[in-house]
């Protein structure tokens, strides 16, 4: 094997261990059971979309990362990809919370209908077009 096809396949192998690392490091993360962690704060979906359009670096200060409750109405549920979301009106028809919700909630979700008041549990982090909540979960419902 000649000096090119060496460092060829070296860089070929090292792509591919840190490509498994980081599959196994984030993609593989047990999923953090939020039922046993104290919300963190609690909010309506207007307000936090509101507080990330006025000002997104602050709001992200305020929710980014924590455990939430957010009480809103869906707007839409959806079952794409093997993900079941919920996505809950916001301050305008532009923007709303889209909720990422556990495998474990298919039943629940299922039983959502448009323009249902929902308080839902997850994990902030952060805005796009809409506030994103992952790993949540229906409370009360």
């Amino acid at each position: 094997m000649n000096k090119k096809n060496k460092i060829t396949f070296l860089l070929f192998t090292l792509f591919l261990i840190g490509s498994l690392c980081v599959y196994f490091g984030y993609y593989n993360k047990p999923k953090i059971n939020i039922i046993n962690i104290s919300t963190e704060i609690n909010t309506s979906s207007e307000k936090l979309t509101v507080s990330f359009i006025k000002n997104e670096e602050n709001a992200n200060s305020i929710y980014k990362g924590k455990i939430i409750e957010v009480e809103g109405i869906v707007k839409e549920v959806t079952f794409l990809n093997n993900r079941n979301t919920v996505i809950l009106y916001g301050e305008n028809k532009h923007s709303g919370v889209l909720c990422d919700m556990q495998s474990n909630q298919i039943m629940k979700v299922k039983n959502l209908k448009r323009g249902q008041k929902v308080m839902i549990k997850g994990i902030c982090k952060g805005f796009l077009k809409d506030a994103i909540l992952l790993n949540c979960m229906l409370i009360n419902q």
